[in-house]
C-alpha cells in the first residue's frame, strides 16, 4: 500500500516533465529563440504565439465526447488550425482536414494505437496539433469529429 501511494505521489502528467538534463522554461516564457516551436519529440500543450482562438460559435464539436476540448485556432494566416486535441498512455493525437468545403472545414480526430506489449501511463494529456487547410479558414465553421486509434 505504501508502494502505491509513493507512485501516486509524483507529478500527474510526465509529459510536460523535462528530460534529464534539459530545463523548460516557465509558462509564458522562453527556452529559445523559436517558443512556438517545441523540441523535437516533445507535445506542445499551448497554440503558437499569434494564432488566433476560432469563435465558439463556429466550431461545432456536438460529434465529440461531451469531456473533450473543443478548442480550435487559426494560424498562418488562417491556413493552418490548431486544434486541442486527447491523446493518452502510449498514444499520439491525430488530426487530418477530411472535408472542406465553401461553409465547413471537417477535422478527424485520432490517435496511434499503442504497440502491444508495451507498458503505458494511464495519464489524459491535451495537445494542441496543426492541420494544414487547402485554403483560408475565414468565416467557415470548423466541424470535430473523432475516429477510433489507428
Amino acid at each position: 500500500m505504501l508502494t502505491m501511494a509513493a507512485a501516486c505521489g509524483g507529478p500527474t502528467n510526465m509529459a510536460n516533465a523535462p528530460a534529464s538534463g534539459s530545463e523548460t522554461a516557465p509558462q509564458g516564457g522562453s527556452a529559445s529563440s523559436s517558443p512556438s516551436v517545441p523540441p523535437p519529440g516533445k507535445p506542445q500543450f499551448d497554440p503558437p504565439r499569434g494564432a488566433v482562438r476560432v469563435p465558439d460559435n463556429r466550431v461545432d464539436g456536438t460529434a465529440l465526447p461531451k469531456t473533450f476540448p473543443k478548442e480550435v485556432y487559426s494560424d498562418n494566416g488562417g491556413t493552418v488550425l490548431v486544434v486541442r486535441a486527447e491523446e493518452g498512455g502510449c498514444g499520439h493525437a491525430l488530426g487530418e482536414a477530411v472535408e472542406q468545403t465553401a461553409q465547413k472545414v471537417v477535422v478527424d480526430l485520432s490517435e496511434t494505437k499503442a504497440q502491444t506489449g508495451q507498458m503505458c501511463t494511464m495519464d489524459l494529456r491535451h495537445p494542441v496539433i496543426s492541420v494544414a487547410l487547402g485554403a483560408p479558414l475565414g468565416q467557415r465553421t470548423v466541424v470535430l469529429k473523432q475516429s477510433p486509434p489507428r
